[in-house]
């Protein structure tokens, strides 16, 4: 499975979430990509953004409107992609304020990590381990515990 992050803000490559990011894509037997621009207007962010989604792929759209899954739901649904002949995954994330409809209209699924506001780079480093979370239930792997 080839997973793509494609966000706005750029990481610094020394920083606290930078180590975390990289240690789940590390640890993650999924090829993980990140692609990042610097902050912009809502417009240029949507513009990279959706221009930068490789064809093919499901997207998922992070958002505070989105569905807020368990983490053994968005495996089953990932799961049911993979065996329906996904073979690569794209996660947007916008930028402070947010996605224009234009970019949640891409999406096949408008996700919610809950109602909390986090900063930019943190999100990513939560969204690394949660890619990491879905390889394991899906491998049967026992790092998820429910």
């Amino acid at each position: 499975m080839k997973t793509t992050i494609i966000a706005i803000g750029k990481c610094k490559k020394n920083s606290p979430e930078a180590q975390i990011i990289t240690e789940y894509c590390k640890r993650s037997k999924w090829e993980i990509i990140i692609k990042e621009k610097d902050n912009a207007s809502q417009s240029e962010e949507a513009i990279f953004l959706q221009n930068s989604i490789p064809q093919g792929a499901k997207v998922i759209v992070l958002d505070e409107r989105g569905e807020n899954l368990k983490s053994l739901e968005l495996a089953n649904k990932i799961e049911n992609w993979l065996n329906n002949g996904t073979s690569e995954i794209c996660f947007l994330i916008g930028g402070a304020d947010g996605h224009l409809q234009s970019t949640r209209n891409k999406a096949d699924l408008i996700l919610s990590f809950g109602k909390l506001t986090l900063p930019h780079m943190l999100m990513r480093a939560v969204l690394s381990e949660q890619i990491y979370r879905i390889q394991t239930i899906i491998n049967g792997h026992p790092y998820h515990r429910e």
